[in-house]
């Protein structure tokens, strides 16, 4: 997701400050607008598609039991980011304490609809698709956090700098090293 425009910034605004405010039904409109960001975020610090609908429903309990420790809130994206991050490292955690270590890649769907192709080409093109998120879920978490949120949310490397707390430069190498890291990963798959 692109970073928001000034007419949605001031509407989330106003859903934050309503949910300060206790009011539930501002709950709901705000996971509507957000559940996508929050899922790809989990996605790029798990790397697990299986693990995200229970991390996502954990985010949003803890959105409203903790929206009153927000200071600020003008930075509710940073926020809820720490808040979604930190979920789904406590539930990495948990998964390797379960499984002492034990993590299968998985296939994740995100078919993206394009034009008619021959069963062929399909099976081919879903092929390609899950080597590439099989790469993508191979990647170290900190080169897999920032190519997610650069690749998939189409964030700018200043949010995502501000969000992991790095400067700026560091986000880039990360993400040079993430994309190099893929493409020998992917040559040898080809």
């Amino acid at each position: 997701m692109a970073m928001t425009q000034p007419a949605e910034h001031d509407a989330d605004l106003l859903l934050v400050e309503a949910l300060v405010r206790g009011e539930p039904e501002a709950l709901s409109e705000f996971v509507r607008r957000h559940e996508r960001w929050v899922r790809g975020v989990i996605f790029g610090v798990v790397g697990r598609s299986d693990w995200v609908d229970d991390i996502a429903q954990q985010v949003w309990t803890s959105v409203w039991q903790q929206i009153g420790t927000l200071r600020d809130p003008s930075r509710w994206r940073a926020w809820l980011y720490q808040l979604t991050r930190r979920a789904a490292i406590d539930a990495g955690k948990r998964a390797k304490r379960r499984s002492r270590g034990e993590v299968a890649a998985d296939d994740v769907a995100m078919t993206v609809a394009g034009p008619i192709r021959s069963p062929e080409a399909d099976l081919i093109a879903d092929e390609r698709h899950g080597q590439v998120m099989q790469a993508v879920q191979s990647l170290p978490v900190h080169y897999r956090e920032p190519f997610v949120l650069k690749h998939l949310e189409d964030w700018s490397y200043a949010q995502i700098g501000e969000v992991l707390g790095m400067p700026v430069d560091t986000v880039e190498t990360r993400l040079v090293r993430a994309r190099r890291m893929l493409r020998e990963t992917l040559q040898g798959v080809s």
